[in-house]
Parts: structure tokens; sequence; C-alpha cells
């Protein structure tokens, strides 16, 4: 069973290096890069675990399976005191590392990243059914397209004119409700160009039910360099 484990934990843990993109959809935004490395990690310290279960589940079907019909109960399985306590103590050492890391580490890794300078303020308002995007510094208002610059930490100020509802942008991975006379905020900084058309991870999703039409409360994101973002400023402009 203990070299069943290792295999498995050896299979499972190269899998997750080997192709560490391949579990996670994509990801365009530093802050994103931040909650999948947290991910990743809570995945290679997992396997182990699920491989030992896996195990232990492989070997006593093969090894215990009763061959025939069984004309009486099987004997009784008496506990094992050193294999429980063993399991306890790594479990809840496995559990305090992730605590630590990428618990707090990585909390204070978006805390960080949050504090710095904001170029560019946002502000978000969802009502059932539909969103309304507002760039304050510019006077440019949006309700079809949000339209943000690469590379460019945005601090997005949302709210909620009805019920309560959440802005989710899948490609950043942040996430924050928005509520009725509140104003929360998040941030995130774009490192890719793209839209919606290219990947669908890239749109402003309500992500707290809200109505009947919760799931169409959906609106296409689109990263440009900053010469392209200017020019679409400029004609929102010119349209409102």
């Amino acid at each position: 069973m203990a070299i069943l484990w290792a295999a498995l934990t050896a299979v499972g843990e190269f899998l997750i290096i080997a192709y560490a993109p391949f579990p996670l959809p994509f990801v365009a935004a530093i802050e994103g890069q931040i909650v999948d490395d947290a991910f990743r990690i809570l995945m290679m310290l997992a396997v182990p675990v699920f491989s030992f279960v896996v195990a232990m589940l492989i070997y006593s079907v093969l090894r215990f399976r009763h061959r025939g019909e069984p004309v009486q109960d099987g004997p009784a399985i008496r506990s094992h005191g050193f294999f429980i306590a063993a399991w306890m103590i790594i479990t809840t050492a496995l559990t305090i590392v992730m605590i630590v890391h990428p618990g707090i580490t990585g909390m204070k890794s978006l805390q960080d990243q949050a504090s710095k300078k904001v170029d560019l303020v946002i502000k978000v308002e969802g009502s059932r059914w539909s969103w309304k995007i507002t760039y304050p510094q510019h006077n440019v208002t949006s309700q079809n397209e949000m339209a943000l610059p690469v590379g460019k930490h945005i601090r997005f100020e949302v709210s909620a004119t009805d019920v309560l509802h959440a802005f989710w942008i899948p490609a950043f991975r942040m996430k924050i409700d928005a509520v009725p006379g509140m104003v929360t905020k998040v941030y995130a900084t774009p490192t890719k160009v793209g839209s919606f058309e290219t990947d669908a991870g890239l749109r402003l999703q309500c992500a707290e039910l809200c109505g009947l039409l919760h799931a169409k409360m959906v609106m296409p994101v689109r990263v440009l360099e900053q010469k392209q973002f200017d020019v679409w400023l400029a004609q929102r402009a010119g349209a409102n």
C-alpha cells in the first residue's frame, strides 16, 4: 500500500507541476496569478492526502475482498492508535501550513498589491439585470462594454441600485459583493490584451443570484493598450 501511495502521489504532483496551466482557466491580472499560485499550492498539498485515501481503498478491495457469497459477517477490525495519531498529526500540520501559506501570505500579497498607487478608478453599478460603468476621471459612461488599459492598477468601486449583486471578472479571479447603499472596492491590474471574443473569462459577470435573468447579467470586457484605450475613451466621450 505504501508503494501504491507513493506512486499515486508522484503521478499527481507530476501532473500539477508539468501541466501547471492545465487545471486553471485563462488568467489576465496580477491578482489572478496570485490566486492561481495559491490554488496550485493547495492542490499540491492535497494530493498526498487524497492519494492515501485512494491507495487505502484500492489495497483494501484487492487484499480483503470476499470471493463468493458471504455467509456471515467478517471479523471485527480493531482501531490502530498509532495510525490514528499519525493521521491526526500529519493532517493538522498540513492544515496549519495551508493557513500560513498560501492563506496568510496570499492575503498579504493581495493587500500589498491593492495598496499600490491607483492609475484608474472605475465605478461599477449593478441593477437587475445590467451593469453601468463610469470612468469619473474622464466623464465617460458605458452600458454595453467595459474597456481597461493593460498594465494599469485599477480600483473598481462597486455598488447596486436594487438587490445584492456580485462583481466578478473570471480572468482576474477577483470578486466583491455589490450592495445597495454601499460602495465596495476591489483592485486588479490587467496583464494581457484581449477581449470577450477571444476568451470568455474576460467578462463582467454577476456572481450572486439576483432574480429571473441573473445568468444574463453579463458585460464583455476588453483589455487594450494605452493608446487604444485612449481612443476608446474619446469615442465614448463623443457618444455621451
